[in-house]
């Protein structure tokens, strides 16, 4: 057998950093030293945000009694399956998907006055709807006050979160999206689709690329930050593939460009910046070890394994990986457990597409 050559750089590399012996000799069940983890999770105070991958995480935490942060409840009328169709429960505040983190900035924005979108309600069959999360409620509201009191209410709620979160979990989902002409306001989903009405001449369409939601990150944390100084930031991709894309490009081309984008972004932060940390849920999901194993028939949608997996990684040598399920928690999340995927504004795209 040939001696090991000392000057081979490669040869202090522990076995995670080879793919024969870190990937191709174990089943994907059994991989392991994916996550690093974060320090001190076990007691901190977490948040969540992002695009629809993101509902899963937030209750995983729940069910394992960790200290994850609810700031806008639901009242104590609703029951629990009413409560999540309404949009409650699914973050750490009711803001629904934040997609893009163009959106997360400006909501943070908007949350300690430091901007006013110009576009706040869309209409539809005389019911009005917040356009910056038209599927909260999915037959709207009664008037366009009802809509800004409750506007009001929810900024609140975001601005108490921002200043007491340790942890902000955000979930990049996508590089698409749909803007004001009048402001850059950016929607959730395309005017039209829930509610309003699309023109050419209001809105946009954009295409973020990477040095454009790099700067928009940046910009956030520095903002969470100026509030909130020991705030951390732990950054996931989404493996959830576009549902449609409003590029010239083929959706699997525009879907791998997205995604391409994001997950560097993501790693460039965690390896740049203290304090912010990659959780690589899309590499679990999307990577060659899964064989697309935990992906619905449909080859978007993720199973209940998938997820399972996910969090897997996530615990994994932690000191919650084997924690006691809170009883009520518990309940809440069987309860909703595969609910959070109908709170996917994107999966309306395709509807009634020929």
């Amino acid at each position: 057998m040939p001696k090991k050559n000392p000057c081979n750089p490669y040869n202090v590399q522990p076995d995670r950093a080879f793919w024969r012996r870190a990937v191709a000799a174990d089943h994907v069940t059994q991989m392991t030293e994916l996550f690093d983890g974060v320090p001190g999770l076990k007691d901190a105070k977490i948040a969540t945000a992002g695009s629809c991958f993101a509902q899963h995480i937030g209750r995983e935490l729940k069910g394992r009694g960790l200290h994850y942060l609810d700031y806008e409840p639901p009242p104590p009328f609703l029951n629990a399956e009413d409560a999540d169709r309404l949009g409650y429960g699914v973050y750490s505040c009711r803001y629904g998907n934040i997609y893009t983190v163009r959106q997360l900035k400006q909501l943070f924005d908007e949350a300690f006055g430091r901007r006013a979108p110009a576009e706040l309600i869309w209409n539809k069959d005389g019911r009005y709807f917040d356009a910056l999360r038209p599927g909260i409620e999915p037959n709207g509201f009664s008037c366009p006050e009802e809509v800004l009191a409750l506007r009001a209410s929810h900024l609140s709620r975001v601005r108490a979160l921002f200043t007491n979160l340790d942890l902000f979990i955000f979930t990049l989902g996508l590089t698409e999206a749909w803007a004001s002409k009048a402001d850059g306001t950016v929607y959730p989903i395309a005017p039209g689709v829930i509610a309003g009405e699309f023109s050419s001449s209001k809105y946009g369409f954009v295409n973020f690329r990477y040095n454009e939601i790099l700067s928009d990150m940046l910009s956030f944390l520095e903002a969470l930050r100026s509030i909130n100084s020991e705030a951390k930031l732990l950054l996931t991709v989404s493996p959830v593939p576009l549902m449609a894309t409003a590029t010239n490009a083929h959706v699997l081309v525009a879907t791998t460009y997205s995604k391409s984008v994001l997950r560097s972004v993501a790693g460039d932060l965690s390896a740049d910046v203290e304090g912010v940390y990659y959780f690589p849920s899309y590499e679990v999901i999307v990577g060659q070890p899964a064989r697309h194993m935990y992906y619905n028939p449909d080859l978007r949608t993720v199973c209940q394994a998938g997820v399972k997996e996910v969090m897997r990684h996530f615990f994994n040598g932690t000191a919650v990986e084997a924690a006691e399920t809170k009883s009520i928690a518990q309940a809440n999340y069987a309860a909703v457990s595969m609910a959070g995927f109908e709170h996917c504004e994107e999966s309306l795209l395709d509807e009634g597409a020929k």
